[in-house]
């Protein structure tokens, strides 16, 4: 059974989740009862997996590389994301 802390968890992954078609990105819930997101660029291809995590100011997400955003503004958070999988076209 999963805990609050995980339904918390979950709960703000989908909320970004809902919003990742919107900007050009397709995601998927893995994990189970750890749950990530992980999100790709159809166009590019690129993917990263994406973790919730409660801080001291409330919930962030953290993808690689070097991606954070905040639970409390999802669509500047999906859009920091988009703009990470964009740039990581050109960095082969």
């Amino acid at each position: 059974m999963a805990s609050g802390y995980t339904g918390e968890r979950r709960a703000h992954l989908q909320a970004l989740a809902e919003l990742l078609p919107d900007h050009g990105l397709v995601s998927r819930m893995v994990g189970g009862d750890e749950p990530v997101l992980w999100a790709w660029h159809p166009r590019t291809g690129r993917q990263t997996l994406i973790f919730a995590t409660p801080s001291s100011s409330g919930w962030v997400f953290l993808w690689s590389p070097r991606g954070q955003g905040g639970a409390d503004d999802l669509d500047r958070t999906a859009d920091a994301l988009r703009q990470t999988l964009d740039a990581a076209q050109g960095q082969e």
